[in-house]
């Protein structure tokens, strides 16, 4: 147990120990793997450090959001792996918190803190993509007061490793775009649900289609009231983009420094490093603009707000300039890059950074896509109308 009065002290110390202890079953370069995940999952939990700033009452450590802040900053730096179950660290338990009943909270938040019960997310589905306004999986309400569920999701992450799901679901057929939406929690091993795992470039698997065919959900399992699934999706996108997003921040400035270094070790002619370095420079100075716009971001959450139009702009800035940083290492591998990920135990340092590469090829789509945040700086800080094309059909 890390005591609550020297918390950051306390953590960083345990911080070093643990990590030497993951990788000694797991190397660096495994961190992304479901397993050394799942590992690192349950030592957190073991630890009590997935409750941060939870009330007292909830099994929290009621600590600030800036403790908080400071500890997810502390593990990226020590490239800590993303827990398993950061989803529902980060995004479902405070939207329980905020908008969840008190049997709902003493329910789920348990599973949550103690690492025994896996969420994954809802949200995205076959023709509609990031527009959420449009989804189609719909629950009809039964006489006996419970829903029943028939629809289907893709690009779930950890879909085929979750317990639980929480959806965004039409209970109302009636209902317009994001007019009669709810927020369902769905069981995952119910009778009904089946779950495709998606090979992916890289070779993995962390995302998958999932079918609701029938499937029963108690009217208890549904988060606030029917119908204002949109308002608490909106919430939960907001921590989404918050805290969470911190450690992809501090990786992508580790990436950087990781360029920086290749390029200077490059065999290149003079005239081409010249253009190389003059294109280096462009993204160093994207990443100052992206580091700025997380500082932003965290300094309104710290302060108890939400990060607003700012967690749009960030997530579009991150996303394409970590694409940029990936390609321009995969170019200085030459030939290398025809290894592939899957070399990684004869030649671990290239193919990471091609696994690298495939991966951030989809952090434009992930999370909304690139045209979903253009969308919605557009329409709030511009004040351009409203994208009506997705509803033109």
């Amino acid at each position: 147990m890390i005591r609550t009065s020297h918390f950051l002290d306390d953590a960083a110390t345990w911080l070093g120990e643990a990590l030497t202890l993951l990788r000694a079953q797991h190397a660096e370069a495994a961190s992304h793997t479901p397993s050394c995940r799942q590992d690192w999952n349950r030592m957190l939990c073991d630890t009590d450090l997935v409750a941060l700033t939870w009330p007292e009452d909830r099994g929290g450590r009621a600590l600030p959001t800036a403790t908080l802040i400071a500890f997810h900053e502390m593990c990226a730096r020590h490239r800590a792996p993303q827990p398993i179950n950061s989803i529902a660290h980060a995004i479902l338990a405070p939207t329980l918190l905020m908008f969840g009943t008190s049997e709902q909270k003493a329910r789920f938040l348990p599973g949550i803190r103690n690492g025994t019960e896996i969420w994954c997310q809802g949200y995205s589905e076959p023709r509609t993509g990031s527009d959420l306004s449009s989804v189609r999986t719909r629950a009809a309400r039964q006489s006996n007061g419970h829903w029943l569920l028939n629809g289907h999701k893709i690009w779930t992450t950890q879909g085929h490793l979750a317990k639980w799901c929480f959806a965004l679901v039409r209970t109302d057929p009636a209902g317009v775009a994001h007019r009669g939406l709810s927020f369902m929690l769905v069981d995952m091993q119910a009778p009904g649900v089946r779950v495709e795992p998606i090979r992916q470039l890289t070779g993995e698997t962390d995302y998958a289609e999932v079918f609701f065919e029938n499937v029963e959900v108690p009217a208890n399992q549904v988060l606030g009231a029917e119908g204002e699934g949109w308002r608490i999706a909106m919430a939960a996108a907001e921590y989404e983009r918050g805290v969470y997003f911190l450690p992809r921040v501090v990786m992508l400035e580790q990436e950087l420094a990781q360029l920086q270094d290749e390029l200077a070790a490059a065999a290149v002619p003079p005239a081409e490093r010249h253009v190389l370095e003059h294109r280096l420079q462009s993204i160093v100075d994207l990443c100052r603009v992206v580091r700025s716009r997380v500082d932003k971001v965290l300094d309104a959450v710290a302060a108890g707000e939400t990060p607003g139009i700012e967690g749009a702009m960030l997530k579009l800035l991150w996303s394409e300039t970590r694409q940029q940083v990936q390609e321009f290492r995969l170019e200085l591998l030459g030939e290398s890059a025809l290894l592939g990920p899957e070399a990684i135990d004869s030649h671990p340092e290239p193919a990471a950074v091609v696994r690298e590469f495939l991966w951030s090829r989809a952090e434009t789509i992930v999370a909304g896509t690139s045209e979903i945040q253009r969308n919605i700086v557009a329409e709030r800080t511009l004040g351009l109308p409203k994208d009506r094309g997705a509803h033109a059909k």
